[in-house]
């Protein structure tokens, strides 16, 4: 076969050249290889399991996205042997893949055509208003498939930088759709703001240890992010003003009593005066 024929990847069930670091020749995330991110024994579970297998083999950017729009968890391992959940095979293929930054954000913010379940559990309830999305920096535009939105976000987490990752999550964390978490016992109901927060403040989620990741106040000291502001903030201060003006009038009460008490002590005085300067007039007399 002539050279010009040959695919650019070649995919094998058991990612052996992903795994290869001595032949890896692919795209790097942090200068090392992107299989890395996983742990040993994780990546060995991941890659003899019959979902790597059968699912993942010969997956790109966007048949993966079919895949992970049939998710119904998240999570890392299961079971009493540690076996990995589709979710965390996905993640391992997106390493794998290496998919470009408009593909992630994509999956992120993933809008179908048609419109979404009577009960809202797989699209999201409120998405729409009138046909119109509702503003994507407090909703993070709402992705159809929470699922795939999870994936992604797992994936920035791991490959992005420190700025992308708060700028990129932050918003995410006023989707408050449910999320079911697949555990070594069963199943365990999170919520999307949740797994987000996760994901920013722990380091480890999904039996994967996550790197270090900066804190958003060394970041903002360093000037590299502006200070977050809170969706709420609106709120607080409409509450911080009543709360002013409740105590400002207890304190006009309590300031118009007092001088209605100091006014009635004066009248009385001048009263019992004048009647005791009458008294002595008429003994005079």
């Amino acid at each position: 076969m002539s050279s010009k024929f040959k695919p650019e990847t070649t995919h094998k069930a058991d990612a052996t050249a992903l795994l290869d670091d001595r032949g890896y020749s692919g795209l790097l995330i942090r200068g090392q290889n992107p299989a890395l991110l996983f742990e040993k024994a994780v990546r060995d579970r991941i890659t003899e399991s019959y979902y790597w297998k059968e699912q993942c083999f010969g997956l790109n950017a966007a048949t993966l996205c079919d895949r992970a729009a049939e998710l119904t968890a998240i999570g890392g391992t299961y079971g009493g042997v540690g076996k990995p959940t589709p979710f965390l095979c996905l993640a391992f293929k997106l390493l794998q893949l290496v998919p470009q930054r408009e593909v992630i954000l994509e999956y992120l913010n993933f809008h179908g055509d048609e419109e979404g379940g009577e009960d809202g559990d797989t699209n999201g309830e409120g998405d729409v208003e009138g046909g119109a999305v509702q503003d994507p920096q407090a909703l993070g535009k709402r992705g159809e498939f929470k699922y795939l939105r999870a994936l992604a976000a797992f994936y920035i987490r791991l490959a992005w930088e420190p700025v992308d990752i708060y700028t990129t999550l932050e918003p995410l964390l006023a989707d408050f759709r449910k999320l079911r978490r697949r555990t070594r016992e069963g199943f365990a109901l999170t919520y999307v703001d949740q797994f987000v927060d996760d994901l920013l403040t722990k380091d480890r989620i999904c039996a994967t240890s996550l790197w270090k990741l900066p804190s958003r106040a060394n970041l903002e000291d360093l000037e590299m992010l502006e200070p977050r502001v809170s969706p709420l903030g609106d709120e607080i201060e409409e509450l911080d003003r009543d709360d002013e003006e409740i105590e400002g009038g207890s304190d006009g009460e309590v300031e118009e009593r007092r001088n209605g008490e100091r006014d009635g002590s004066s009248e009385k005085s001048r009263n019992g005066f004048m009647r005791r300067y009458s008294d002595s007039g008429s003994e005079n007399d």
